[in-house]
């Protein structure tokens, strides 16, 4: 596994190289730079953790790369999420995760969830109106539970009649689906993004009624 480097290099851009650790330096830092990921309650940018660690970025990252190999093949792995590195389960364990913290009652995303995720992380922000014209069906309640799963939040007004409330995904959404930002969402093929996150989810696609309207919501 491979841990990319956007963030060092961008940071470090014209500053001079650091100093190769030795051997007995990079297991130590390996090892803070773990119990520093363990204990994040998100992701971690690589200069919070050259700040923490006391190391140019560059350092900090190379640390980070050789941990994600020592994770191949394991139950964790760490991931580039929105713009920080993130220690997290596989998701092939996910199962095992959910039974034990007794989660199994959190059901999985729904076409119809799935369907209006994906419309306002390509046309974000979005009202609730813009969403129901593209999927022709009232989406309020699909909005809410993902509002509730934190997948999606509130990101403003858009400045036309009513104000409607304008909705954008959330660093949920990305660590739900393995994004390290929106730039690596898979490319739009034509005007319609509702299939784009399919095939993440085996429920049938929720009972919903047309729109009453499809104005602003």
């Amino acid at each position: 596994m491979r841990v990319e480097q956007e963030g060092a290099a961008t940071t470090d851009e014209g500053a001079s190289p650091s100093t190769v650790p030795g051997a007995e330096d990079r297991r130590h830092l390996k090892g803070a730079a773990e119990c520093v990921l363990l204990v994040a309650a998100g992701p971690v940018t690589p200069q919070q953790l050259a700040e923490t660690l006391g190391v140019p970025v560059d350092v900090a990252v190379d640390a980070v790369q050789e941990l994600a190999a020592d994770y191949a093949g394991r139950g964790l792995q760490i991931q580039n999420v929105a713009g920080g590195f993130q220690l997290c389960t596989r998701p092939e364990f996910a199962e095992y995760v959910q039974r034990f913290l007794r989660l199994d009652f959190q059901e999985p995303l729904s076409q119809a969830a799935l369907e209006t995720l994906a419309i306002v992380a390509y046309r974000q922000p979005v009202t609730r109106g813009e969403i129901e014209l593209v999927r022709g069906v009232r989406s309020e309640h699909v909005l809410e539970r993902l509002v509730a799963r934190r997948l999606i939040r509130e990101v403003g007004r858009k400045p036309t009649v009513g104000r409607p409330i304008l909705y954008g995904t959330t660093e949920g959404f990305l660590r739900h689906f393995g994004l390290r930002d929106l730039s690596d969402l898979p490319p739009l093929r034509g005007n319609d993004p509702r299939a784009m996150l399919s095939g993440r989810t085996d429920r049938a696609e929720d009972e919903e009624t047309p729109p009453a309207h499809t104005g602003p919501a």
